[in-house]
């Protein structure tokens, strides 16, 4: 995997403590880091909780990156996922639902400037996935995440999660199956809503 030279020297710089060049990083990775930790999470508090964490961690484990074998984002994103799975088994292990519908849900619309019912079809739609999001296992959750949102491929999806990738396949397949069942026969809107 081939990094930018670029990105590679703010690795270098923070690694021996350069707090501008993990500034850096952090403005190039946060947006990434947010979404998925949102997507796992399921509420705006926890992920902009879990996203300062993931960085805090990412700082302690920066020296351990390598430029080898995958691409920073990847490394990134395979923290972030480990990190909100670990949140939701702990979660899990408490007796907490994961299936918090009293939270709101930050969304926000696309610059197209769509109707106000297509904004409220995309409001209400985008509520009804993250819910149904919610309700998949963290481990698959993760994996949707990475597929749908981040376009991963397989083995990348495999390696961030420390499973094989016919058990990626496998587990997004009854992903899948779970959440079109969960939606229904729901329309969905056409582009611009998500």
């Amino acid at each position: 995997m081939s990094d930018d030279p670029i990105l590679l020297e703010w690795i270098s710089d923070a690694i021996a403590g350069d707090q501008a060049a993990f500034e850096e990083i952090y403005y190039t990775y946060k947006d990434d880091v947010y979404t998925a930790c949102y997507r796992m999470m399921g509420t705006a508090q926890e992920a902009e909780d879990a996203t300062q964490d993931v960085f805090i961690r990412l700082l302690r484990v920066l020296p351990r990156y390598d430029h080898t074998r995958a691409s920073f984002r990847t490394w990134v994103l395979t923290i972030t996922t480990n990190y909100c799975y670990d949140l939701l088994r702990r979660r899990r292990g408490s007796d907490v639902s994961i299936d918090d519908e009293d939270e709101p849900v930050a969304l926000t619309l696309s610059s197209d400037d769509p109707s106000p019912e297509q904004a409220t079809m995309g409001i209400e739609l985008r509520d009804r996935i993250q819910a149904m999001l919610d309700r998949l296992p963290a481990q698959d959750r993760a994996m949707v995440v990475l597929r749908y949102w981040f376009d991963h491929g397989y083995e990348e999806i495999a390696e961030a999660t420390e499973t094989s990738v016919s058990a990626v396949k496998s587990r997004l397949f009854r992903a899948r199956q779970k959440l079109a069942e969960l939606l229904g026969d729901v329309a969905l809107p056409n582009e611009g809503v998500y």
